[in-house]
């Protein structure tokens, strides 16, 4: 028989939040961590407000030695351990210093980018011709798995490393492969999430692209309005999120928290077919998404109580909600709540499925639905399909007992969570 799968440890690393603890306070409250930007001000970006964690010197010291920081220049990698290494404290689990791997345990960590601050940093020392001068961490810094890797050697995995990258749907994905080699028999535990990198050499495509919120610049907290009328475009965002997944025997045999029990999902793609492309979603995909997740987890349409979506602030809010109405059969009063955590925090890209999934069982494990800032004037578009009511301003404290989570990224790929409060 297939395993049920269980959420054990919880780690973040967000804008409005460093922590699980205010973390959870932030959602709770609506308080944002979207902030004005001096660098890209002074780079002439049009979007000049972000979404980034608020690392001090001392958190740093917490995580790594005075030799790992020397010349570490790495902020996905540096929130990923961040919130890797919180949630694995936080599920009750000890590292072992001593010469065997821990063959129980893995990672799968995805990653959008790795260190591009420090690539650029050897870019430079190449031209100028200093290659002896690069340092021994670079490799580790600048490769893709640089996050795993990290994570890996800290723990002592000896079950699958690995990142995994599918741009905004990558958080989502990490968090369903986890799922499947646990479900399997595997592995017992896998640390699953993702990091995604600060600065503006992550965010100046999408600016070029004008897919940016650039009419906020003076009052950053607007400035993310998914769902909204007013909405401008999507705010650039980063950060990490880490959640141990279990097998439940071995979470029962050792005792801990069990915040949440993961039913099922899919993951696919829309080919860029149809109406999808590159950068915008195949309506027919995202809609087989979410019923293949909804079937797969033995569940009805009519079990979501709620929604936490991928909702960017772009011109396809409406679109993702038409999707959810058709896949769920269920529109006006009938639709279940709905909200999207980029109001607080900007889009942070490849972290965004992970640090929003957190959210997700932070509300079944506390028993609230997160409000929505900045939706006051919600989309007429959205009105139209389902009733104002379902995208609540304001916290609700109420009790779901499942949440479904999607991600959708550019090349048209995406991912459904089902998410449910854990019973015996």
């Amino acid at each position: 028989m297939s395993k049920r799968v269980v959420i054990t440890g919880l780690g973040v690393a967000a804008p409005n939040g460093v922590g699980i603890e205010a973390f959870s306070h932030s959602i709770k409250n609506g308080i944002s961590g979207i902030r004005h930007d001096a660098q890209l001000q002074e780079l002439q970006f049009s979007c000049q407000i972000t979404g980034q964690p608020q690392i001090s010197e001392e958190i740093k010291a917490q995580y790594f030695t005075e030799l790992e920081l020397r010349g570490f220049n790495s902020t996905g990698i540096l929130y990923g351990v961040i919130a890797g290494m919180e949630a694995w404290n936080n599920a009750g689990l000890s590292i072992e210093i001593n010469d065997e791997p821990d063959w129980d345990n893995g990672a799968i960590f995805g990653a959008g980018t790795s260190g591009i601050d420090k690539f650029r940093e050897s870019i430079y020392k190449i031209d100028e011709l200093q290659v002896r001068r690069l340092g021994s961490t670079v490799v580790a810094q600048t490769m893709n798995s640089g996050i795993s890797a990290y994570l890996g050697g800290k723990l002592g995995l000896g079950n699958q490393v690995t990142t995994n990258s599918s741009a905004c749907t990558t958080g989502t994905e990490a968090i369903l492969m986890a799922y499947d080699r646990i479900q399997a028999g595997k592995a017992k535990r896998i640390l699953a999430g993702s990091t995604s990198d600060s600065g503006p050499y992550i965010w100046a495509g999408f600016d070029a692209l004008r897919v940016c919120s650039s009419k906020y610049n003076d009052n950053p907290e607007a400035g993310s309005r998914p769902m909204s009328a007013t909405a401008a475009g999507f705010v650039p965002g980063s950060g990490a999120g880490a959640l141990v997944i279990e097998d439940l025997e071995s979470a029962l045999e050792r005792g801990v928290t069990i915040y949440a029990e993961i039913l099922g999902g899919d993951v696919n793609s829309g080919g860029q077919r149809g109406n999808g492309s590159m950068t915008a979603p195949n309506s027919t995909a995202v809609q087989r998404c979410i019923t293949n997740a909804i079937h797969n987890s033995g569940i009805s349409p009519d079990a979501v109580d709620a929604i936490n979506g991928h909702l960017t602030a772009t011109t396809k809010d409406s679109l993702e909600i038409e999707n959810w109405t058709k896949a769920l059969g269920r529109k006006g009063t009938e639709f279940p709540y709905i909200n999207s955590l980029k109001s607080m925090t900007g889009h942070c890209l490849s972290a965004a499925g992970s640090i929003e999934s957190i959210a997700t069982v932070l509300q079944l494990y506390e028993g609230f639905i997160f409000g929505n800032t900045n939706c006051d004037d919600l989309h007429p578009d959205i009105t139209a399909l389902i009733d104002s009511s379902k995208v609540s301003l304001k916290t609700i404290n109420s009790n779901p007992a499942i949440i479904a989570k999607a991600s959708f990224g550019f090349g048209d790929v995406n991912a459904c969570i089902i998410f449910k409060k854990f019973e015996k």
